[in-house]
């Protein structure tokens, strides 16, 4: 009885809980106001830039590249994802708020695990593209055509769809007594742990460690394949021939080290080292400064979409062009 007692009170906390109450950027007012400029300033600059490659991708030949027609679901997911937590946190700093919905928590914790899953799902499909243009050229239009792209980029987005179902499920089925208050700037799950008082959080840091191994071993597949492209990059008995293998591999080696490191030490970091000023930087370089640098990145080390960008900003306006969201 007491057991069942304890239990229903648990419930009754937890169903009380109507908001949660966010990390504060800062504690003045004027510091406040300069966080919500940075971030619009961000945000602003990640939504034009990725919006640029999108445009420059599906108005042009480049559609027609794999590779290409990856970046472009990849501009698609860091637009999602940079909208997913910055807007509340800008409007908490405008209006000098902290407070968040349930329902608008538990929309945050799906976005992130589905932006993140898709994200990571698919610079590793990139990571395998750049694998057989270098390794197998014989085979890429067999192992990579416009078919077998779209298949591979569904997987990505459907995987990480079930996924953030799964532990968004998960986590706001567990009792909450501990208060509403989180130490972050956005609704994250192992914040969100830490207010529960039963023992079934252990669901949830299971799943938890079933991602840090997925990712993990989607690192081990990105290290082991970048192994192969570099001996047979340095087979290239060209010069030029070399320089353009590396053009192409570099930039998706430098986005995937910024999303992955960031993530992991955010994450798997020693609790000894934790502190709320360093969690809330480590947040912010994972989840905001990687969809503002992608395009950047990309944009300076391939030439191809240099022009294409440039073919787009000058001449979008003055003849209209037939946009394909499709790799066919």
């Amino acid at each position: 009885m007491a057991k069942i007692k304890s239990w229903s009170e648990e419930m009754s906390n937890s169903s009380s809980i109507s908001h949660f109450l966010l990390l504060p950027l800062a504690d003045t007012r004027q510091l406040q106001l300069l966080h919500f400029c940075l971030f619009l300033a961000i945000s602003l600059a990640a939504l034009l830039a990725n919006s640029l490659i999108i445009s420059a991708v599906a108005c042009g030949h480049l559609r027609h590249s794999p590779m290409f027609f990856f970046l472009l679901n990849l501009s698609v997911l860091d637009m999602g994802f940079i909208c997913t937590t910055v807007p509340k946190a800008m409007h908490n700093s405008l209006w000098n708020t902290r407070t968040i919905s349930y329902a608008g928590c538990a929309a945050q914790v799906f976005l992130i695990f589905f932006f993140f899953g898709s994200e990571l799902a698919l610079l590793t499909i990139m990571c395998y593209d750049r694998y057989v243009s270098i390794c197998k050229p014989l085979h890429y239009g067999t192992l990579l055509g416009s078919r077998a792209c779209a298949h591979m980029a569904a997987a990505a987005w459907a995987s990480a769809f079930l996924y953030a179902v799964m532990h968004t499920a998960n986590t706001f089925s567990l009792p909450l007594c501990h208060g509403n208050a989180l130490g972050q700037f956005f609704c994250e799950v192992p914040q969100l742990l830490k207010l529960s008082c039963s023992h079934s959080y252990f669901r949830e840091l299971g799943l938890l460690i079933v991602c840090a191994f997925l990712l993990f071993g989607c690192f081990v597949f990105i290290v082991f394949s970048y192994v192969q492209i570099f001996r047979a990059v340095l087979r290239i008995p060209s010069e030029q021939g070399r320089h353009k293998a590396f053009s192409t591999c570099l930039p998706h080696l430098a986005v995937v080290s910024l999303f992955v490191s960031t993530a992991m030490f955010a994450y798997l970091k020693p609790p000894s080292i934790s502190s709320p000023s360093l969690d809330l930087a480590l947040s912010v370089l994972y989840s905001v400064v990687p969809p503002a640098l992608n395009p950047l990145i990309y944009s300076l080390r391939n030439q191809e979409l240099r022009d294409a960008l440039r073919k787009t900003m000058t001449g979008y306006f003055s003849e209209p062009k037939k946009c394909l969201f499709s790799a066919a």
